[in-house]
């Protein structure tokens, strides 16, 4: 299946199947997903000269505060969480928890019917992996299957296709001779 889609929700949708698969509940795996998502979009606006980089950035707050939090690693990144009366959630750049609710939402909206499609794919892309495998290897899988968009500026948003058959096919090779499938 084919999905015309931009990198961030699948990118939000992959890092919540990692989070899920070493063992985060399904809510608490929602919010880190999302958290992985913005904090990499909140880079790469940087980068581009989309944001100001100042020195006052979400990421340089949270690198200051990590030593008073708790964190969560995923895709090689230290997610802020905290534990809530309704179990771990991530932190967005304010600080806040996030909503699982919302992020469920978000991730139907922008998946639409290929929803079930996407994760079911990226589940059994994870369950293929040991999860040190998993944890090794996650942000790079990734990279093998997101979209293709313009570089720069001109791809900041754009949409892109994320084809099902191309997170499949990564789970058949050892991770050692993994390569970006060929697109169609």
């Amino acid at each position: 299946m084919q999905i015309k889609i931009n990198r961030a929700p699948v990118l939000t949708l992959w890092a919540s199947v990692v989070s899920e698969q070493l063992g985060h509940d399904r809510a608490a795996a929602l919010t880190l997903g999302k958290a992985v998502s913005g904090f990499a979009a909140y880079a790469k606006a940087r980068s581009l000269g989309i944001t100001e980089d100042n020195r006052d950035s979400p990421s340089e707050r949270r690198a200051r505060e990590k030593a008073k939090r708790e964190t969560a690693e995923v895709l090689g990144k230290l997610i802020p969480v905290a534990t809530t009366k309704d179990g771990v959630r991530a932190l967005d750049a304010d600080g806040k928890p996030i909503n699982p609710a919302s992020v469920e939402k978000y991730l139907a909206s922008k998946f639409g019917d290929g929803f079930d499609e996407a994760r079911g794919a990226m589940a059994a892309l994870a369950k293929s992996l040991s999860p040190a495998e998993l944890q090794g290897h996650a942000f790079s899988l990734y990279e093998m299957f997101r979209p293709a968009i313009p570089d720069g500026v001109r791809g900041w948003g754009a949409a892109g296709v994320l084809d099902t058959d191309n997170i499949r096919s990564a789970t058949l090779a050892p991770a050692t001779e993994r390569r970006r499938p060929k697109s169609g």
